[in-house]
């Protein structure tokens, strides 16, 4: 299997991708903001559209436009504090709305198909540069902001009180999340990105103790699921995308009877 130079940057790019989503995921879920995912994914997806339309990079196309979809959902929540999740459902009908428009001008439809759910075995050495270039500012975005995203995820008012500038925090923030969710839909899809931001992390909060083990976790969760996932849809002739996230839902439900026996002893 790793003879093969497409599968070798196939498996690069879905490790580091399952590493890195759910490590920003963590954050995500812990501030009530799961769906998040769905929103950028339909906005990079939109994104993609108009790249195909235009005749321009598709990856360039779903940067901007999640980077424009995660600027608006800041903007939302700024108005409306109470209701954060108003600010992700607007973003997410826009992008639906927009991707639903621009797919009638896409001149091949096979095309946006693959970005709908994933070709991460056909990814350029150009696109696994920039995948490990949005894994590395995440990564090191995450660990700089780690206390002030900590602080953010229980409430913000408090997190303000304690010094935390928590407009900016929350701005380079979502512009972190909207990077990762537009170079993974090149990966597992952009209709199943989210999935990767929400289930391992689910693994993680299942089993872990602390904030940090919780973290660790979802990570570990996210790297094996891409790893199985690959390794399974290259022997059996699967889709990579959507056998990457089956296996991230078989690992929750190992979590889950790990917890229950572990309860029972």
């Amino acid at each position: 299997m790793l003879e093969f130079s497409f599968m070798q940057r196939g498996l690069l790019a879905g490790l580091l991708l399952g590493a890195v989503i759910p490590l920003v995921g963590m954050t995500v879920v812990q501030r009530r903001l799961s769906m998040i995912g769905d929103a950028l994914s339909h906005a990079s997806l939109a994104g993609v559209a108009a790249g195909l339309v235009g005749g321009v990079s598709p990856v360039a196309g779903a940067i901007v436009a999640c980077l424009v979809g995660s600027l608006c959902i800041e903007g939302v929540r700024r108005r409306a504090r109470e209701q954060s999740e108003l600010a992700v459902a607007i973003i997410l009908a826009a992008g639906v709305g927009a991707a639903g428009v621009l797919s009638g001008f896409v001149p091949n439809a096979s095309s946006l198909n693959s970005y709908m759910f994933g070709s991460i075995l056909t990814m350029s050495d150009d696109e696994v540069a920039t995948i490990v270039v949005v894994c590395a500012v995440a990564v090191v975005t995450r660990i700089v902001l780690r206390r002030s995203l900590f602080l953010m995820s229980f409430d913000e008012r408090q997190a303000r009180t304690a010094g935390v500038p928590v407009g900016a925090v929350n701005l380079a923030f979502m512009m972190v999340v909207a990077l990762v969710v537009a170079v993974a839909s090149r990966t597992v899809g952009s209709l199943i990105v989210s999935s990767m931001m929400v289930v391992p992390v689910a693994c993680g909060l299942e089993l872990a103790r602390s904030w940090r083990q919780a973290c660790l976790l979802s990570s570990l969760a996210g790297v094996l699921a891409s790893a199985l996932g690959l390794v399974a849809s290259y022997y059996l002739g699967l889709r990579p995308g959507g056998t990457i996230v089956l296996m991230a839902i078989a690992l929750l439900l190992v979590a889950f009877a790990s917890r229950r026996l572990a309860r029972g002893a």
